[in-house]
């Protein structure tokens, strides 16, 4: 069992570390924290950290570094995630704020993200594989002309032009907006699709041509669905702290273009909205991912699966203040895309 103040001890060294990339002795941890005992005391701390390999000294003589499993620990401590300052904050609401649409928002928010943390920042882009119809409206635009109009639960707006060969009066209109409903209502999109698509056969030649409008736009939007694509930013934060993996980085890197390989990883990282999830080292070894750590929090959006806003970094990284900004630009994106 680790002692309460040889815990305090680890926090110093993982923070000393961490800001320095210089290891830790018992003299700096002595001056640069009131722990008020000896640097012998501080020494007998640290060989029990040593001893339950938590610390481990990368080199003969020279002060102590945490281990993968001494950041676990030192994670799994903090108790309390760092809040962002007000100008962080602020600067999510500013910066996120003049998105124009969903892509754009995504490719602003890696571009934060990895600039509040100095790591690489992913984000997985939100899934209608759930959206079902809410309801399917008919305007007629000229006489040979309907405007389809489809509403998704999930908010999503999707309009296109049907073309027919005869006049459509409001009566046949309103029967065919009935019928098209019932048809749709309910069901995702591809299910949707595939209900409209059966009824082309079936009715009068006069609506055929809208029946497969709309179950060509519900196949579209059924095709779109874009669960398996992954935004990133910040390369350069990680081409920059390449001292602090043990071989090339080239492998992490080719992992990481290798999209999957993330999305595999955040598939077992799904947990509670608005939690944050820490993997650590070793605990991505099976990604290829064994050096590095990999933060991450979901979002969800009405009608859509969860979605997770990540970094991806060296083990030696603030995890404090990446937790901390990973949790708050997922808060804002789930309470973004939820309003709009």
């Amino acid at each position: 069992m680790v002692s309460e103040r040889s815990l305090a001890v680890l926090r110093a060294i993982v923070q000393d570390y961490v800001a320095s990339r210089e290891p830790v002795g018992s003299k700096t941890i002595v001056e640069r924290h009131a722990f008020g005992v000896s640097a012998a005391t501080i020494r007998n701390d640290m060989a029990l950290l040593e001893e339950e390999e938590l610390i481990a000294a990368p080199h003969t003589s020279s002060g102590r570094i945490p281990t993968d499993k001494g950041y676990r620990v030192f994670v799994d401590q903090l108790t309390e995630i760092r809040p962002l300052t007000q100008a962080q904050r602020q600067a999510i609401e500013t910066f996120l704020g003049e998105s124009s649409d969903l892509d754009e928002l995504l490719a602003r928010t890696v571009r934060l993200v990895s600039q509040l943390t100095k790591q690489l920042a992913v984000v997985q882009y939100p899934s209608f594989a759930s959206a079902r119809v809410r309801h399917v409206e008919l305007v007629s635009i000229a006489p040979t002309r309907l405007l389809c109009i489809l509403i998704a639960d999930s908010g999503q707006v999707e309009q296109r032009l049907a073309e027919v060969e005869h006049p459509v009066d409001d009566e046949t209109l309103d029967a065919l907006r009935v019928r098209l409903n019932e048809i749709a209502g309910g069901l995702t999109m591809a299910e949707a699709a595939e209900a409209l698509s059966g009824e082309i056969d079936s009715v009068d030649r006069r609506h055929a041509q809208v029946l497969h409008t709309l179950a060509a736009t519900l196949a579209d939007q059924a095709r779109a669905q874009r669960p398996d694509r992954l935004v990133v930013a910040g390369a350069a934060n990680l081409v920059a702290t390449e001292q602090d993996f043990a071989g090339s980085i080239l492998g992490v890197i080719e992992a990481i273009e290798e999209q999957v390989v993330l999305l595999r990883l955040f598939g077992e990282m799904a947990t509670d909205e608005h939690a944050v999830v820490v993997r650590i080292g070793r605990e991505n070894a099976p990604f290829g991912l064994g050096e590095t750590s990999v933060v991450s929090s979901a979002f969800e959006i009405p009608g859509r699966d969860v979605s997770r806003l990540g970094i991806v970094g060296p083990t030696r990284m603030d995890y404090s203040n990446s937790m901390a900004a990973v949790r708050a630009v997922a808060r804002y994106l789930s309470r973004t895309l939820g309003e709009s």
